[in-house]
């Protein structure tokens, strides 16, 4: 029984994180598209999912995006008339804004993983301290 719900809490924990991967990838192509930065399109096929790291329990994951280092300079509002090294006053009108697609809603999305991994693995732990104190379950191992 024990061993049943800690691999439905492990396979929680993986559905969720297969989950996060592919809407992270979504939300990125949606903002991308939602700001315009489309000219080319290639900063829009940019975002991809790399291979998950995990320890084969999902305790401990390691999760990697990639997209164009374009994707960062149009999330700084920087570009072509901004020169690299300036004091940040250059005397003239900025003709680039900032189109922000990237930092609010991934920082989001990293708390909500951190939270239900907190509360998973809260969960299954709770439930192992439980079966622990059953008397039940003290018979059948000892």
């Amino acid at each position: 029984m024990e061993n049943n719900k800690q691999q439905q809490a492990q396979d929680e924990r993986e559905k969720y994180v297969m989950a996060f991967n592919d809407t992270m990838l979504k939300i990125w192509q949606e903002q991308i598209t939602l700001l315009g930065v489309i000219d080319t399109h290639s900063l829009l096929r940019s975002p991809i999912a790399l291979p998950v790291r995990t320890d084969g329990r999902f305790f401990e994951v390691g999760l990697s995006q990639a997209f164009l280092e374009y994707g960062l300079w149009q999330d700084y509002g920087t570009g072509r008339e901004t020169p690299r090294g300036n004091s940040g006053d250059l005397g003239h009108e900025k003709v680039r804004g900032r189109r922000r697609w990237f930092s609010r809603k991934y920082y989001a999305s990293v708390m909500n993983i951190k939270e239900f991994f907190a509360d998973n693995l809260g969960r299954q732990y709770q439930g192992i301290l439980s079966d622990i104190f059953n008397d039940r379950e003290m018979r059948r191992r000892y």
